[in-house]
């Protein structure tokens, strides 16, 4: 990491808080060992007795990603779990993705349920998003997807969510100012008012008050994440799935989405200066995944290679129904952030430092 992240800071011998946090609140409490394995066991008992007589019992949120992809192999082959895969189609899924996605499906004999967001009301979202000059562009993406997973949750009475979320690839956050909260439906809502041009009928959205305290703790709705206690290495799980199931991988992570990799791979570093390998490639050297050097000699590359983003800057304006013209306007023109709309800032920090104190989130204090 670097200055890129303006709240950044370094002690004395040049260590910075990103990894401070790591070793002094994830590390000690993060434990893929005998006692991790064992709350994993009595956490898949409490499943399996939820979903008792059920055609599944969890629902599992799959976006043909590395994380999510080995998490529904771990669940069916390991854990011995029942999960329906679950899928939101925002519009924008790569062909790798869904060939990914069917791979999972056929080999591990498992349900797929996709949920389709309605297009028109996405994109005029989108591009509400690129009008507004913030970095976090992908928000309706993020937003329609744990919206509709909890959504259906609560129709179905399901009470376990699994996640591919973890430490092992993820302990090092994306700082607030690159990527928002995404579900914050107060700056959702005003970035819409403000720049759309039609009503959002069905576009499931959601709160931090309902899915970090409604569904939890007055529905019983839980989201687990099952990769945080077993041995989970990236270049492991792409091995064992390209070789067990045909899955093919992807140059970056979060490049399953043709959205997100124009997005991660040439709007944030190009319009802002933020590259998010920075975030990806730190958790891999913590994690003891990735050297320093190997990650230094990655970032002299750009994450785009000229001709995948000519056609992809094509497509992306295409695909919003608008030129490319008015596509590199949004691009040039002044730099907004977060702070610029409304949102519900103040009570998500308020909240995560309440989970912190009570040892219910490590690290998060971006």
């Amino acid at each position: 990491m670097d200055t890129s992240d303006a709240a950044i800071s370094f002690d004395d011998t040049g260590l910075c808080d990103h990894c401070r946090t790591f070793h002094t609140e994830i590390l000690p409490n993060w434990d893929t060992g005998e006692q991790g394995q064992a709350r994993l066991s009595t956490l898949v008992e409490k499943i399996k007795a939820a979903g008792e007589g059920r055609d599944f019992d969890c629902i599992l949120g799959v976006s043909g990603g590395i994380d999510s992809s080995y998490l529904a192999y771990v669940a069916k082959i390991q854990l011995k779990l029942r999960p329906l895969i679950f899928h939101v189609d925002a519009g924008w899924n790569s062909q790798e993705a869904v060939n990914n996605i069917e791979k999972l499906i056929d080999h591990l004999d498992l349900d797929l349920y996709t949920h389709v967001i309605d297009w028109e009301e996405m994109r005029d979202l989108q591009l509400a998003f690129f009008k507004a000059g913030v970095p976090h562009i992908d928000t309706p993406q993020d937003h329609a997807f744990f919206a509709t997973m909890y959504q259906f949750a609560l129709q179905h009475d399901v009470k376990y969510i699994l996640t591919g979320a973890n430490y092992s690839t993820e302990c090092i956050r994306n700082p607030l100012e690159w990527m928002y909260y995404q579900s914050d439906e107060t700056q959702l809502r005003d970035i819409h008012r403000r720049f759309g041009s039609r009503p959002l009928k069905t576009f499931p959205t959601t709160s931090i008050l309902r899915h970090k305290i409604y569904l939890p703790y007055v529905k019983g709705i839980k989201v687990v994440r099952p990769l945080n206690h077993l041995p989970y290495l990236k270049a492991d799980a792409i091995k064992l799935l390209t070789e067990q199931i045909g899955w093919q991988p992807y140059p970056q992570k979060h490049f399953e989405s043709r959205f997100t990799r124009f997005y991660e791979g040439y709007w944030l570093p190009t319009k802002f200066g933020y590259d998010t390998r920075r975030v990806q490639y730190s958790s891999l050297i913590l994690t003891g995944q990735m050297t320093r050097d190997e990650a230094l000699a990655a970032l002299a590359m750009p994450a785009h290679d000229p001709e995948t983003l000519t056609r992809d800057f094509e497509y992306v304006a295409t695909k919003l129904g608008i030129s490319p013209k008015e596509l590199t306007s949004y691009l040039e023109a002044p730099n907004k952030s977060y702070r610029d709309y409304k949102s519900q800032q103040p009570l998500y920090a308020l909240g995560a430092a309440a989970m912190r104190s009570f040892g219910l989130e490590l690290g998060g204090k971006r």
